[in-house]
């Protein structure tokens, strides 16, 4: 596995509020889908919510 540094912004109640997060996954579409199902479970977010700027290994 590899690990991906995945940036970006989500729906806050001031606005968005940036992230940056460190993810292991086998790709970059699993490390996608794993930070949008964390961060949606952790702040009660829909995926539509939350935007991904980038995914780097």
């Amino acid at each position: 596995m590899s690990q991906f540094t995945v940036t970006g912004q989500f729906k806050s109640r001031d606005g968005y509020a940036p992230f940056e997060t460190t993810i292991d996954a086998e790709n970059e579409n699993v490390a996608r889908e794993h930070v949008l199902s964390q961060l949606g479970s952790q702040h009660g977010l829909k995926r539509s919510e939350i935007k991904l700027d980038e995914v780097s290994a």
